[in-house]
């Protein structure tokens, strides 16, 4: 068993092999919590959750964290134009990531650190860089001198004669307009840290490579991201990292973005659509197979018609489960092992589209299994299509999704119990022949947002999608 990863730096997929036998250190580059996420943002944290995920599944002890980006210029310039505090602006978006991660159903990561919480860690960065020539202090910013590290723009293959590297306003006194800012001197109004060099902010890049370093050590396994983040945020990542000491990150995995009339998502083009907006039409178990069984090197592009498809392609898996439920009159739980062609998909860069065709695959399989009344080999297709759909986080049976032992499910229990009242009165109408009466209870039924479906151990309810 080897998992293999496209590595963005070697511009080519490689065998994984971990830095210390057993384990895995990823580190992801989470929310900037200038506004709420959209669709696009969460995409990166349902990926990476998907790749956390099959790494336990093969046996890793997974070491993950996610970051929050709790200052930088956009969230200052959001605070001027609303007139509220600049962490009031932070917290709000934080928590709404937190919403959107967890009603998708990612599993949380084992330290989410705030950039603010880490200046000492950054301070400490930069003298290193200032005594080893890699950077300097000019009208109370710190730059990095890019120039110092022979192999910056190594991951994103440009040359540094060709290179415009963005900067903000007050970024005075650099030698060359391409070295970037680490630390910039306070402005009025703005939030700021007192420093050997004077009171100021963190530089967006700089505030990654602290946390990094500090919860992952001088090296690590995987480094992830958005395609966007390869240049200029983990291309500055690098340069600072290893002109400090550090060997960094050993793989670098890239997800690709959601996208909406052939451009990327964002919230500065006005084309997002907002994560707390879409599970209010849609449930996120069907937003989290929408994001998620795509590769995550490919392109999503954002329309209604596929939301539709994917609905009507998860309801197929979970049609299938409740079936299987019902007639084994209880739990199914999922196979320990996964069928080896979805194993061999996911082991290949995280193969999800192929896995997901063994998934379908299964289930096809098992509603033959139903159709011939083998109770057995049902259940054996459940359980095979639970272990799968839990690597995927997609397992509608699991407490996550089900409700657990929670209200929810106890209401089901109501519900059920009330509908097949109804249901046997439709019953004894189709026996008596009367089927002006059946047709108006189902009919009944349909209106209050509950489907019937006739089959051979008689009819079952679901809700409408």
């Amino acid at each position: 068993m080897t998992i293999r990863l496209y590595d963005t730096n070697a511009r080519q997929i490689r065998d994984f092999t971990p830095l210390v036998p057993g384990c895995v250190s990823i580190y992801l580059c989470g929310a900037t919590v200038q506004a709420a996420p959209h669709i696009g943002h969460i995409r990166s944290g349902l990926n990476f959750d998907i790749m956390r995920r099959w790494f336990e599944y093969r046996g890793y002890d997974v070491t993950f964290i996610r970051n929050v980006t709790d200052i930088d210029d956009k969230i200052i310039a959001k605070s001027a134009d609303q007139g509220r505090p600049w962490w009031a602006i932070g917290y709000e978006n934080e928590r709404a990531f937190d919403d959107g991660y967890t009603a998708l159903g990612c599993l949380p990561p084992t330290y989410e650190p705030r950039a603010t919480g880490h200046v000492p860690e950054m301070i400490e960065m930069m003298r290193r860089l200032i005594e080893r020539g890699h950077a300097y202090e000019a009208d109370g910013n710190v730059y990095f001198d890019v120039r110092s590290y022979p192999d910056y723009l190594e991951l994103s293959n440009q040359e540094l004669d060709n290179l415009r590297q963005p900067a903000s306003e007050g970024e005075t006194g650099k030698r060359d307009q391409r070295d970037f800012a680490l630390w910039k001197s306070v402005k009025p109004g703005e939030p700021s840290w007192e420093t050997p060099w004077g009171r100021g902010r963190p530089g967006w890049h700089l505030e990654c490579s602290a946390m990094a370093h500090k919860y992952l050590g001088e090296s690590f396994d995987i480094h992830g991201g958005g395609l966007d983040l390869i240049f200029p945020h983990h291309e500055n990542e690098i340069a600072q990292a290893k002109a400090y000491g550090d060997d960094f990150a050993q793989y670098w995995v890239h997800n690709a973005w959601v996208t909406l009339s052939g451009e990327k998502m964002s919230k500065s083009l006005g084309n997002s659509v907002l994560v707390s907006e879409m599970v209010r039409h849609w449930r996120p178990i069907v937003l989290r197979y929408y994001l998620g069984t795509p590769h995550y090197r490919s392109m999503i592009e954002y329309s209604e018609e596929a939301l539709r498809e994917a609905d009507q392609a998860f309801g197929r898996i979970e049609g299938f489960a409740q079936r299987v439920v019902e007639l084994a009159g209880g739990a199914v739980e999922p196979s320990a092992e996964v069928p080896p062609a979805f194993a061999e998909a996911m082991d290949d860069d995280l193969g999800v589209p192929q896995a997901l065709a063994v998934v379908h695959t299964t289930v096809r399989q098992g509603n033959s299994a139903l159709a011939a009344d083998d109770k057995e080999a049902a259940v054996a297709r459940l359980a095979e299509v639970r272990a799968m759909l839990g690597v995927l986080g997609l397992d509608p049976l699991a407490p996550h999704w089900s409700g657990g032992a929670e209200k929810g499910e106890d209401l089901h229990g109501v519900v059920d119990t009330l509908v097949r009242l109804v249901l046997d009165q439709r019953e004894s109408a189709r026996g008596r022949k009367d089927w002006a009466t059946a047709d108006a209870i189902r009919d009944r039924l349909n209106q209050s947002g509950l489907a019937i479906e006739d089959g051979a151990q008689g009819p079952r309810w679901t809700l409408k999608s």
